[in-house]
């Protein structure tokens, strides 16, 4: 056993469901740590709303506060861990620990997402370092892989299923053949969906994770407002049983890719094929696919949210702080955070492959002036296909676009939806070609 050099001591702000992990985590392993890696961690001092949550977690009342501003003024305090969520007051307790000289530890995502500029700039100066491991994937160890085992790496392609619950309503769709209002309803039953499911839905939540993961591999500042986001929504069953005759799968899926036109950074329903390894992620978990150039593809996969996966990520930044700071080592402060270096492509300039659903008036000629529409736009048709009419006045005809520019595709989609014969432009879904995710990498020979 390392000799213990002093007593590290955590703050811990936010007591909620990833909090109380924190707190549970931290009594269950006290000794494995002390007798492993010579550290005596001890939560020093916690803060929730609510004085019940403490007694329940076994949290001594001296322990205890309501005040967030009390963990973060006890000197005793070495880390601060914020898990409240939000940007307020999430980002004045940043600014307060930061200031008091104190590391900060967080899974706040949306707040990083926007602000890691500022904070990263606030904790440089301050000589102190911002750890955000279970902000972009819960419990898998991608930011640790990024900053360290993948650092050899010039970074190609980060692309991954971020968000659990869409995951989870997008596999049951898949699995049993249900709508999106069915099985959004039944989540949020079931408690994995929110009351207010938009950040999920919306793609909102997959988006920040995207910016951070994007800042870290390549090494430029991107932010939530770069990444592009459309939600699922619109997904039908319709949908994913014409993507699952064509061989593909439809995920919500964030990519993130290094061109030469700049950094491509986007959250949106996707159809990848079915034999592809993020296809098989099912249910709430999630899986972060990394294509570096010497090390090639790697997949990380594991559960993105829940109080224990969230946990482990957690403490295990604070191990990685309070190894350094029970060691007597200065740990340095954080680096400056990466400026705009590289441009972020605009998703008009995207180029790749498209469903687009229709809902056409069902009649003799209707679809001549679809077609034409497609035509006029300079978009290559490379198969039609109605789907079997419901009876009523109107019918699903699928269409299948060559690689096309998402700039065309949008304005003649406006086209479409001005034609007397489209009821609707139902559904457009990317068809993603994963194998240039790949490309640039060594060849392995």
């Amino acid at each position: 056993m390392s000799n213990t050099t002093r007593t590290v001591n955590v703050g811990l702000i936010g007591l909620g469901t990833v909090g109380g992990g924190v707190a549970r985590v931290i009594a269950r392993h006290h000794d494995e740590y002390l007798r492993a890696y010579g550290i005596d961690l001890r939560l020093a001092k916690a803060s929730a709303l609510e004085p019940e949550r403490a007694a329940e977690l076994g949290i001594a009342p001296e322990a205890f506060t309501t005040d967030w501003h009390e963990v973060v003024a006890d000197p005793a305090v070495d880390i601060v861990i914020e898990l409240i969520g939000g940007e307020h007051p999430a980002t004045e307790i940043f600014e307060s620990a930061i200031a008091a000289g104190k590391h900060v530890v967080s899974a706040n995502k949306a707040l990083l997402g926007r602000r890691i500029d500022y904070l990263g700039d606030l904790a440089a100066k301050a000589g102190v370092q911002i750890r955000c491991e279970a902000a972009a994937g819960g419990g898998i160890p991608i930011v640790n892989a990024l900053e360290h085992a993948l650092v050899a790496n010039g970074m190609l392609t980060i692309a991954g299923i971020l968000n659990g619950t869409t995951n989870y309503i997008l596999t049951r769709m898949t699995n049993e053949g249900l709508g999106y209002e069915e099985v959004l309803a039944d989540a949020q039953r079931l408690g994995y969906a929110e009351a207010d499911p938009t950040a999920d839905v919306d793609g909102f939540d997959a988006a920040s994770k995207v910016a951070i993961l994007s800042s870290i591999a390549f090494h430029t500042r991107v932010t939530t407002d770069d990444v592009y986001m459309q939600g699922i929504r619109n997904i039908s069953a319709a949908d994913i049983e014409q993507a699952r005759q064509m061989g593909y799968a439809i995920k919500l899926l964030g990519i993130a890719r290094m061109t030469p036109q700049g950094i491509d950074a986007r959250v949106h329903p996707t159809m990848i094929p079915a034999n592809h390894m993020l296809a098989s992620v099912s249910g709430a978990m999630n899986a972060v696919f990394a294509v570096g150039d010497a090390v090639g593809e790697t997949m990380f996969y594991g559960a993105g949210a829940g109080a224990f996966p969230t946990a482990s990520a957690v403490v295990g930044d604070v191990l990685e702080l309070a190894n350094g700071i029970a060691s007597g080592l200065d740990l340095g402060p954080e680096p400056e955070p990466f400026p705009r270096t590289v441009p972020i492509r605009p998703i008009d300039d995207l180029e790749t492959r498209y469903y687009i659903r229709l809902s056409v008036a069902d009649r003799a000629g209707a679809l001549a002036p679809v077609v034409a529409a497609f035509a006029q736009a300079g978009i290559s048709i490379s198969g039609i296909n109605q789907l079997e009419s419901d009876g009523s006045n109107t019918c699903s005809v699928v269409f299948l676009t060559h690689t096309a520019c998402e700039r065309d595709v949008q304005a003649v989609c406006a086209a479409l939806e001005a034609l007397d014969e489209v009821e609707r432009v139902a559904s457009v879904i990317r068809i993603e070609d994963a194998d240039a995710w790949s490309e640039g990498a060594e060849k392995n020979d």
